[in-house]
C-alpha cells in the first residue's frame, strides 16, 4: 500500500486579518532603527499595509518581553516581532539580559500560541551588530518578521489541512 506524504510549509499562502506589532528597543538606536526598517519592509512585502503594522518602542532589551506580552494579549494582534541589540561589555551583564529576554519571549509564544519573532542581536561588538542590522550578514529584523509571517501562513494551512 502506497501513501503520499504531505509536507506543509509557510513559505507562501494567505495571512489572517489582524495586526503585527513590532516591539523595538530605543537603546543602540541606529542598530534598532535599521532592524525596524528591515522588519517593516518585510511585512509590507508580505502584503500587509501600514494600518496593520504597529511599532512600539521600549527603553531597552530588558523591556521587550513585557511590551511583547502586552501586545500579544490583544486579540487583534496576530504576532509580535521583538527587536533589540545587546552588545557585550566588560561584565557578564549582557549574558543575563540575553538569556532572560530570549527565555521570556519563547515562553510568551508558547503561552499565547502566537508567533514571536526573535530579533534580539546578542553581539560581542558594535561591528557585529552593524553587520547583522543591514550589513554583511543581513538584517535580523527582516528575518524575525519573515519568521512571523511564515508561522502565520503555516498556521492557516495546518488549520485547513486538519479539516
Amino acid at each position: 500500500m502506497s501513501t503520499e506524504m504531505t509536507e506543509i510549509h509557510g513559505g507562501d499562502g494567505n495571512l489572517p486579518d489582524g495586526t503585527i506589532v513590532i516591539v523595538a528597543s530605543r537603546y543602540n538606536a541606529s542598530i534598532c532603527d535599521a532592524l525596524v526598517t528591515g522588519a517593516v519592509e518585510t511585512l509590507r512585502a508580505a502584503g500587509l499595509d501600514d494600518s496593520t503594522i504597529r511599532v512600539v518602542r521600549v527603553p531597552g532589551a530588558w523591556e521587550l518581553p513585557l511590551a511583547s506580552a502586552n501586545a500579544a494579549d490583544d486579540e487583534s494582534v496576530l504576532g509580535v516581532v521583538a527587536l533589540g541589540a545587546v552588545i557585550e561589555g566588560e561584565t557578564t551583564h549582557d549574558q543575563h539580559i540575553n538569556r532572560a529576554v530570549s527565555d521570556a519571549l519563547m515562553n510568551l509564544g508558547l503561552r499565547t500560541g502566537k508567533p514571536i519573532g526573535f530579533g534580539l542581536l546578542t553581539c560581542r561588538s558594535l561591528e557585529q551588530a552593524i553587520n547583522r542590522s543591514g550589513g554583511t550578514v543581513g538584517n535580523k529584523g527582516e528575518e524575525a518578521a519573515g519568521a512571523v509571517i511564515e508561522m502565520l501562513r503555516l498556521a492557516e494551512k495546518v488549520k485547513t489541512a486538519a479539516v
